[in-house]
């Protein structure tokens, strides 16, 4: 699949694809946020879930442990990402669908997913795929189904607001600047999302990161 101008690989340049594992447990608080996101996206069995840039898929994994009989995908849009992440679960012994594709172009029917979660993956998209994600996820939701979100938040300190000038400096500042100046959950909103909480907060060597919550309404 020919790369969409927007994307923006996980650690900038592909060749670094084969560090990400490693250098996101070092640098980041992975051990307490995406148990804690697993934890509140409160799957259960009959439930489909969506990982939405599952990347190489740690987050998809612990979700599929959770809770084994529910269905559960993948998707990322580069390919040497999910090569990584169909190995992991094949070493798991965990039966999970990966597909590859762009988060603002999800392949799947209306109304398909219980739950959709997302881990560090908006931060790498402009603020119009940001929107355009958004509305595909909550295309994809079924009334009463949930967004769980962990990503870089809003800077409510000076130390917090220097921390993350490394990750703009990597990511683009036009990216990253709806994280840092904390839209995220009025962008949630003005996708037609309800009950939008930010319900944790962790301060990291890189910067705040946030874990959101969210729903679709009955009524849709």
């Amino acid at each position: 699949m020919p790369k969409h101008r927007s994307y923006l690989p996980a650690l900038k340049y592909e060749w670094l694809s084969s560090l990400y594992d490693p250098l996101i447990r070092w640098m980041m608080p992975e051990g307490a946020f995406k148990p804690q996101l697993v934890k509140q996206a409160r799957v259960e069995p009959q439930h489909r879930v969506l990982d939405v840039g599952c990347g190489t898929a740690t987050l998809t994994l612990l979700i599929k442990s959770s809770c084994p009989n529910a269905e559960v995908v993948g998707l990322d849009c580069d390919q040497k990402m999910l090569d990584i992440a169909q190995k992991k679960a094949s070493k798991a012994g965990l039966e999970i669908k990966f597909n590859c594709g762009m988060a603002f172009q999800l392949p799947y029917p209306d109304q398909y997913f219980d739950r959709v979660v997302s881990s560090l993956v908006l931060h790498h998209l402009t603020h119009a795929d940001k929107i355009r994600t958004l509305a595909e996820i909550f295309r994809v939701l079924r009334p009463d189904g949930e967004l769980h979100v962990g990503d870089w938040g809003q800077a409510r300190s000076v130390s917090m607001r220097m921390a993350f000038l490394v990750v703009q400096m990597v990511d683009g500042f036009a990216r990253t600047s709806d994280n840092v100046q904390g839209l995220l959950p009025k962008m949630f909103a003005e996708a037609g999302f309800q009950e939008v909480q930010e319900t944790a907060s962790y301060r990291t060597c890189l910067g705040p990161l946030s874990l959101y919550q969210a729903k679709k309404s009955l009524a849709i």
